[in-house]
């Protein structure tokens, strides 16, 4: 014989459901007047219109027993809906922390290239390295500067390339019938 412990394992104790949509969730319930199948809200329909039926027959037990299991039901539905709330309204804060942080960063990057235009940023300062028998700087020299004078940093500025100029399309020749651009001028004819 099994032990009740083995028996019980996947059964959910509480008798709710574990996670899902329970709005949505098909139900099987067993009443007073037989098995009731489908979403909460048809349920809570269901034994509400069996609960009408069993006044105008004039049973209150069975009227009232109806009443609590729409009861259940409606209870059922109010916890889902509330936790479904709950969870749309976090998710909506979520959207309204993120979008308050994308319009921080944007009027900061408008600001700093407002800044950057008007020339009133702050820009760091650009000194120019000067050769001096003092300072080493690292590089080998050569027989060809050390001939030439140190020239100026404008001086060694690369001129600004000019750009290719095309060829020039060849010439139709006289001899030869002028073509259509395209094939629709011709087809028009």
């Amino acid at each position: 014989m099994r032990s009740s412990k083995s028996r019980s394992r996947g059964k959910n104790r509480n008798n709710r459901p574990s996670g899902g949509n329970i709005i949505n969730r098909v139900f099987d319930s067993s009443g007073p007047d037989g098995k009731v199948r489908g979403t909460p809200q048809q349920i809570i329909d269901k034994y509400n219109q069996l609960h009408r039926d069993a006044q105008l027959s004039g049973d209150r037990v069975a009227a009232e027993n109806f009443a609590q299991h729409a009861e259940h039901y409606l209870r059922l539905l109010a916890e889902a809906q509330r936790e479904v709330e709950k969870a749309r309204e976090e998710q909506e804060e979520a959207n309204r922390q993120r979008q308050a942080e994308r319009d921080r960063e944007r009027a900061e990057r408008l600001k700093a290239q407002e800044e950057a235009a008007n020339g009133s940023g702050e820009q760091p300062d650009v000194v120019e390295a000067q050769a001096s028998e003092n300072t080493d700087s690292g590089l080998v020299e050569t027989p060809e500067s050390a001939d030439k004078p140190a020239a100026p940093a404008e001086e060694k500025k690369k001129p600004a390339r000019k750009p290719r100029a095309r060829k020039p399309r060849p010439k139709p020749e006289a001899d030869a019938p002028a073509k259509p651009a395209d094939d629709s001028a011709a087809a028009a004819e």
